[in-house]
């Protein structure tokens, strides 16, 4: 059976991310800050909600980002939400906050005038259901629609450092990145937990996937 850590740094969601994949397949689930526990797990996911700046302050204090560093590169690992942009060079978020930068790339805000091709203006945080349109045949995205939708919360945005990282972009007055791949790592904008089918359907592929694209 997987074991499935997940991170817990004080700030995902995590009881709605453990149940999720529990309710997608054969699983342990294991929540923690335990390096032991974490490097001993089969998979590994990084949650997240809140602001970056203590998002960082929490994984560093905790001495997780070592261990993320490490797990990201050597087995499945998925990132969620601000868990992805925590994986991120940079962010706009909080006057500026230095992340994990274990994927190239920059958070940014979409701003206060933010509106679509025909003028409209939109809502930040981009806050629903948005269409997800994949950009390669990637495992993660087996038995998935091409232009699923999945639920969004957020208002800073991914542009990835280099374009084949890119797994899934979105588009919310700009086009962004809605999940990122490398190696055995992929990291989703979206909650999955949150998406009913679609998210579900990901957490599967998840557990099954051996982490090469």
């Amino acid at each position: 059976m997987n074991t499935v850590a997940v991170v817990d740094y004080g700030m995902g969601n995590l009881h709605s991310v453990a149940k999720a994949l529990e309710h997608a397949g054969d699983c342990r689930v294991v929540v923690t800050h335990e390096a032991k526990l974490i490097r001993e797990a089969d998979r590994v996911v990084l949650p997240g909600v809140g602001a970056i700046r203590d998002c960082i302050a929490e994984i560093k204090r905790l001495e997780l980002d070592k261990i993320i560093h490490e797990v990201s590169r050597d087995r499945p690992f998925l990132g969620v939400c601000v868990g992805m942009q925590a994986l991120m060079d940079f962010s706009e978020e909080n006057d500026g906050t230095q992340c994990l930068k274990v994927l190239p790339g920059q958070v940014k805000y979409f701003g206060d005038k933010l509106t679509d091709t025909q003028g409209t203006v939109l809502k930040v945080p981009h806050m629903g259901w948005n269409q997800v349109h994949q950009e390669n045949n990637h495992p993660m995205w087996h038995g998935i629609n091409q232009d699923e939708r999945f639920y969004f919360v957020h208002s800073y945005y991914v542009e990835a450092g280099c374009p084949e990282i890119v797994a899934a972009t979105s588009n919310h007055g700009v086009s962004f990145a809605a999940a990122l791949t490398q190696g055995s790592l992929f990291a989703t904008q979206f909650h999955p937990e949150k998406s009913q089918h679609a998210g579900l359907a990901l957490y599967a592929n998840f557990l099954k996937w051996d982490g090469k694209a």
